[in-house]
C-alpha cells in the first residue's frame, strides 16, 4: 500500500477516477435496493449516482488533457487511511438506516480526500476541479445527513416509517412471535404432564427442558426452510431460523425454570405464574405489531393455553 503524500498528481487523479466510479455503483445499488420499500430515497440515491457519474467524467477529461489516454488502476485499498467499507450494497433487504449513514460517511470522506489533494496540488487546474468538487461532495454529505436524520417531508417520511415497520414484523415479530406462541403453548401439555404424572419437579424440568430445545430446532429449521424470502421480502432464511428457534426454546424453558425449585406445589404455582406472562406478553405483541384487538387477541391466546395445559394435567392425571 502507498502512502498519499507519495502519489503523484497522475495518480492522485486516477485515484479520484477510480473512487466515483465506486461510489456511483454503490450509490446505484442503494437506490436499486431501496427502491421498492423506500422509493423517495431511492429516488435521492439515483440523483446522486448521476452527480457522481457526471464528477468521474469530469476528472477523466481533465486527465486526458493533462497525462493522456491510459489511466492507471488504482484503488483505495492500495492506499493507506481510508476505511474499510462494509458492504452493505450486497445485503438484501436493506435496512434504510444502515444505508443512510453509510452514505454520509462516504460522503465525509470523499470531501476529505479531495481537500487533501487540493492541498498539495501545484496545478491550477486540477486544484479548481478538486475545490468545485469539495463543494459538491459537501452538498451531498449535507442531504446524506438530512436523510439519517430523517429530514423528509412529512407524506415521504410517514411512508418510509411504514414501509420500515412493515419489513421489521415481515423478518422479526412474525418469526418471533411463532416461535413464542409454538414453545409457551405447545410445551405446555408435555411439561405439566410430567409433573402431575411423577409429581416429581426434577423430572418434569427435564421433560420441559428436552420439549423447549426439541421445539426450538424443529421451529428454526421449518421457518429457515419455508421460503428465501427474495419474493416474499421476509428477510434472511437463516436470520428468521434463528428468531424463530430461539423464541420457541424461550417460550418452554419460561414456564420450565420454575420446576428447579425443590417444592412441588411452589414449582407449580410458580409455572402457572409464568404461563400467564407468556400468554400476555404474546397478546400484546399481537396487539402492538400485528393490529389485533385485545379482546380478541387475549381470547385466541388464552383459549390456546387453557386447552392445552388442561390435556397435559388429564393426561398426567390419568
Amino acid at each position: 500500500m502507498k502512502k498519499f503524500h507519495e502519489l503523484s498528481e497522475r495518480e492522485v487523479l486516477a485515484l479520484a477516477i477510480a473512487l466515483e466510479e465506486e461510489d456511483e455503483r454503490v450509490y446505484a445499488d442503494f437506490a436499486e435496493g431501496l427502491r421498492t420499500d423506500y422509493p423517495a430515497s431511492a429516488a435521492m440515491f439515483e440523483g446522486m449516482r448521476e452527480e457522481e457519474s457526471g464528477h468521474r467524467r469530469r476528472l477523466i477529461e481533465l486527465y486526458r488533457q493533462k497525462f493522456g489516454e491510459h489511466i492507471p488502476l488504482i484503488r483505495r485499498q492500495d492506499v493507506r487511511g481510508f476505511v474499510e467499507r462494509p458492504a452493505l450494497w450486497l445485503i438484501r433487504p436493506l435496512r434504510i438506516e444502515a444505508v443512510r449513514k453509510e452514505a454520509s460517511t462516504m460522503e465525509v470522506e470523499t470531501r476529505r480526500f479531495y481537500e487533501k489533494a487540493a492541498a498539495r496540488t501545484e496545478d491550477a487546474s486540477i486544484r479548481q476541479l478538486l475545490d468545485d468538487l469539495i463543494n459538491e461532495e459537501r452538498e451531498h454529505e449535507e442531504r446524506a445527513q438530512e436523510l439519517d436524520k430523517e429530514k423528509l417531508p412529512a407524506n415521504v417520511k410517514a411512508d418510509e416509517e411504514k414501509a420500515q415497520r412493515r419489513l421489521f414484523v415481515l423478518q422479526i415479530v412474525q418469526p418471533g412471535l411463532a416461535g413464542l406462541m409454538d414453545g409457551s403453548v405447545s410445551t405446555l401439555a408435555p411439561v405439566f404432564a410430567a409433573a402431575f404424572a411423577t409429581k416429581n419437579t426434577h423430572e418434569a424440568f427435564l421433560v420441559g427442558l428436552a420439549a423447549s430445545a426439541g421445539a426450538g430446532i424443529s421451529m428454526g429449521f421449518a421457518e429457515a426452510l419455508s421460503d428465501d424470502g427474495s419474493l416474499t421480502g421476509r428477510g434472511h432464511p437463516w436470520v428468521r431460523g434463528l428468531i424463530c428457534g430461539a423464541m420457541t426454546a424461550l417460550g418452554g424453558i419460561g414456564h420450565t425454570l420454575p420446576f428447579l425449585l425443590k417444592d412441588f406445589r411452589m414449582a407449580l404455582w410458580a409455572a402457572g405464574a409464568v404461563v400467564i406472562a407468556e400468554l400476555a406478553a404474546i397478546t400484546w405483541i399481537r396487539h402492538r405489531y400485528m393490529d389485533s384487538p385485545w379482546v380478541s387477541a387475549a381470547l385466541q391466546v388464552g383459549l390456546g393455553g387453557v386447552l392445552v395445559f388442561i390435556t397435559g394435567v388429564l393426561i398426567g392425571s390419568s
